[in-house]
């Protein structure tokens, strides 16, 4: 049997493309076949031409430009010899091509306008030459504009000045183009008809390219109402100027273009590896046959005829609105702040390295490899595809008959040694497919910017609740979730893999999304250093207890504690509200709240989502134990129906900071690359994240079976440009109140105690507090073998009697009689 080159084949959406030697490919609709044999390599003689294109087109309009500067100033005098059709003698410094070229596009064109069209041709070389990234049709679009403009001005302005000026008299402003049309314009509307259809095409065009010039001729034609928008007295009484409210992040005419082309050519790339490829030459090239089906004659031929019945509809009474309801328009939220602008996609970076062309020379590469690992090992397949994602390619295999998937999964360590990766995944079936998944990180990976992610069409169009853009998957596709369904999410990784980042992605995305009314955060950072970039939207997006603290995020243990309280007392308010409206989420309330179908005077009120995000869970854990794990086990829990989420992150994925009560109410979780297998199974309850390679790789957990994505990145100064954004607009007047609760083991607490009726193991209990100077619940319980709240009791007893001081989270109490002679007297003071 002879040994057969495979082919292969590279599907790529927009684009019919065949190279090479292969198989004559099979009509799509989808896609179109690019066929390469594996063993030539690929020559772009397109781009090459491409490139001497841009080149020489770059040559021409520097030889232009230079020919028109001259002409100038050498004009004058080649004139006579341009007149008399002779070929030397000129002054022009691109000589007589140049006085030649100078002459016909300044005097008989365009006249000073026509600069602009070797401007346009340097562009146009920069994008042949792929030097930088521009849409040619857009520059197009504008100089064409520009130059007819131009020339029609410039002779209206300056055509008799240049004929009453020696020396300059050869020099036609505005060519023969604007002397036309400004004569033709003169002559049928006026000089002062022409001035100001000028003036209306200028004002036109400049508001094309900027919305700012609206604003402006407004200010111009309404100075007053604008100096009095400026005076201090009038901005306190809160008079401004009503602006349509838009429902989507503001975008650019430049940033629709780029989404319109990232549609034309997605960025999909999948590679098959046909293992039986034969090497016979068929004829190139084939023809489409497009089929033309013509709709049947439903007319009838029969001689008789049947008249056709036309029924007259009658109209219907108006019925009379006796409800009133109909008066008043829907409420919106969002008109406190109905200025208020969403944040631009020009404040985060474009990265250009996301186009990167795939590196055929490492596919095949790994391609070889792999078949030879295997083929060592008597593992025989039968095809091999890859998919090339943004930092990983997944290489689908598929097996002989007769070879076992464990024998293939058991050379796992093998693929990754013969293929020299940081770490490779083996995804043994693939869910839904016949097929064995080979994951293996790509030698150059691609980053993935945060305004790619944004500026997709499936982002903007979406119509989730709370939509999170996560990043890319495999396949390229932009994956995204709604924490609304999920409802909670869980976040760990170990340090410096991307969990932070990823915080921001999903910050950043529901700032881009949603209004201040419709949506408040509860930021709790143990660090102090993570969240405080989103102090300045303290006033728009975020919430807290009306405590008089200044600090938007909450940062001490304590504070925290009390938080999550105040939440499940928000949440337990609600549900009474739910309850009262007779409806089951916060969905159906707020829909019949904005229909006026609930009256705010019987306590009924707008509900925003809440989102809480914890940063540092394990921190908390350790240092408050219980009274953070049970409040926010009790919100995961209810808190779904009355929009309040949670997302809690944490570097220490270990069983006693993520417990069975947290994984059984967070079943989305986000898992970054871990170091040991247990980390990744304390998790996700399987492997697979300890097998990551870490800068913002990630597991996605949602379901039955992980999904691995490549997480957007968002930095620090990207964030800061988007919170100063939103930081200068108008906003509330502080943020969103929590209502405030009593925490357990205050003083007002202790002032409650009765202590008329101690408990009987009051004095034991004193004594053996006394005696081991520690003021320990945990101890009572278990010395006595009482329950938690018996001996809760028996603590506020104590501290009641001055024997123990008051409660310090997770701390023992501090022991306030020194022996027991001073004991004896307290409670002889009691008896």
């Amino acid at each position: 049997m002879s040994k057969k080159n495979p082919t292969i084949q590279t599907t790529k959406l927009g684009n019919k493309v065949q190279k090479g030697k292969g198989k004559k490919p099979e009509k799509k609709t989808e896609a179109e076949e690019h066929v390469l044999n594996a063993g030539e390599e690929p020559v772009g003689h397109k781009e090459t031409i491409r490139f001497f294109f841009g080149l020489v087109l770059l040559i021409l309009a520097l030889f232009m430009l230079l020919s028109f500067t001259s002409h100038l100033f050498t004009g004058a005098e080649d004139q006579c010899l341009i007149e008399q059709g002779a070929m030397e003698g000129f002054l022009n410094y691109a000589g007589a091509v140049g006085a030649y070229c100078a002459n016909y596009w300044i005097n008989r064109c365009f006249g000073f306008s026509a600069f602009i069209l070797p401007v346009f041709l340097i562009i146009a070389a920069m994008k042949l030459t792929r030097a930088y990234k521009v849409r040619l049709w857009k520059w197009f679009l504008n100089c064409s504009i520009l130059i007819i403009w131009l020339s029609v001005t410039c002779s209206y302005f300056f055509q008799q000045t240049f004929e009453g000026l020696s020396g300059w008299n050869f020099i036609n402003p505005g060519g023969d183009h604007g002397l036309f049309i400004s004569n033709w314009l003169n002559q049928r509307i006026g000089k002062v008809g022409t001035f100001m259809a000028l003036l209306l095409t200028a004002v036109a065009y400049l508001a094309y390219l900027s919305s700012e010039t609206i604003q402006l001729v407004r200010r111009i034609l309404n100075p007053v109402d604008y100096i009095k928008s400026k005076l201090p007295a009038k901005a306190a009484d809160g008079e401004t100027e009503p602006a349509e409210d838009s429902a989507a992040p503001e975008t650019t005419d430049d940033t629709a273009d780029l989404i319109k082309e990232k549609e034309e050519y997605p960025v999909q790339t999948t590679i098959n590896f046909d293992m039986d490829a034969p090497l016979k030459e068929e004829k190139e090239g084939y023809t489409d046959e497009e089929e033309e089906t013509d709709a049947p004659d439903k007319r009838s031929d029969s001689p008789k005829a049947t008249p056709e019945l036309d029924i007259v509809e009658t109209e219907k009474e108006e019925l009379a609105d006796a409800s009133g309801k109909g008066a008043l328009e829907p409420y919106d939220p969002k008109l406190d702040l109905e200025n208020y602008h969403y944040p631009t996609l020009e404040l985060l970076d474009k990265r250009n390295d996301e186009d990167a062309p795939i590196d055929m020379e490492e596919q095949n590469k790994n391609k070889d490899q792999i078949i030879e690992v295997l083929q060592n090992f008597g593992v025989g397949i039968s095809s091999i595809k890859a998919t090339v994602g943004p930092t990983i390619t997944l290489y689908e295999i598929t097996p002989a008959k007769g070879v076992r998937i464990s024998r293939i999964k058991n050379l796992e360590d093998d693929i990754a040694l013969s293929l020299s990766a940081l770490g490779i995944r083996i995804i043994a079936p693939i869910p839904g497919k016949g097929t064995i998944g080979i994951e293996v990180p790509n030698a150059r990976p691609r980053m993935v910017s945060m305004e790619s992610i944004l500026n997709s069409r499936k982002f903007r169009e979406s119509d989730y609740e709370l939509p999170i853009a996560l990043g890319k998957t495999i396949t390229n596709e932009v994956f995204m979730v709604d924490l609304a369904k999920m409802p909670h999410l869980l976040v760990a990784g170990a340090t410096g893999q991307g969990k932070s980042v990823g915080l921001n992605a999903i910050i950043t995305s529901l700032l881009y999304k949603k209004h201040p009314a419709e949506l408040k955060f509860v930021m709790v950072d143990p660090k102090k250093v993570e969240f405080s970039i989103y102090s300045p939207i303290e006033n728009h997006f975020l919430a807290k207890i009306a405590d008089g603290d200044d600090e938007p995020i909450i940062t001490d243990v304590q504070k925290v504690v009390a938080t999550l309280k105040s939440l499940c007392c928000e949440m337990d308010t609600r549900y009474d509200l739910l309850k009262k409206a007779r409806a089951r989420n916060i969905k159906e309330y707020n829909a019949k709240f904005k229909n006026r179908q609930l009256n705010p005077e019987n306590g009924h009120r707008f509900m925003p989502y809440i989102v809480v995000v914890i940063d540092e869970f394990g921190d908390l854990i350790m240092t408050a134990g219980k009274e953070i794990e049970l409040p926010i086990a009790r919100i995961a829990q209810l808190a779904r129906a009355v929009g309040i989420h949670m997302i809690i992150a944490t570097q220490r994925p270990t069983t006693n900071i993520i417990t069975g009560t947290i994984k059984a109410n967070f079943p989305a979780r986000m898992a970054f690359k871990v170091s040991a297998m247990i980390d990744s199974r304390t998790i996700l309850d399987r492997p697979g994240a300890n097998q990551l390679i870490g800068r913002g790789d990630m597991l996605f957990l949602s379901g039955s079976e992980p999904v691995r994505v490549q997480c957007a990145f968002v930095d620090t100064p990207e964030v800061e440009r988007i919170t100063t954004y939103i930081a200068k607009q108008q906003s509330y007047l502080g943020p969103f109140e929590l209502p405030k609760v009593e925490m357990e083991g205050e003083e007002s607490n202790a002032g409650a105690v009765d202590m008329t009726h101690l408990d009987p193991l009051f004095e034991e209990a004193a004594r053996l507090i006394v005696a081991t100077q520690q003021g320990s619940t945990s101890m009572i319980q278990r010395k006595f073998a009482i329950g938690y709240n018996r001996a809760g009791r028996l603590m506020d007893q104590l501290e009641k009697a001055g024997i123990v001081g008051a409660a310090q989270g997770s701390k023992p109490r501090e022991v306030l009689c020194i022996d027991d002679t001073d004991l004896e007297m307290r409670l002889n003071n009691l008896r």
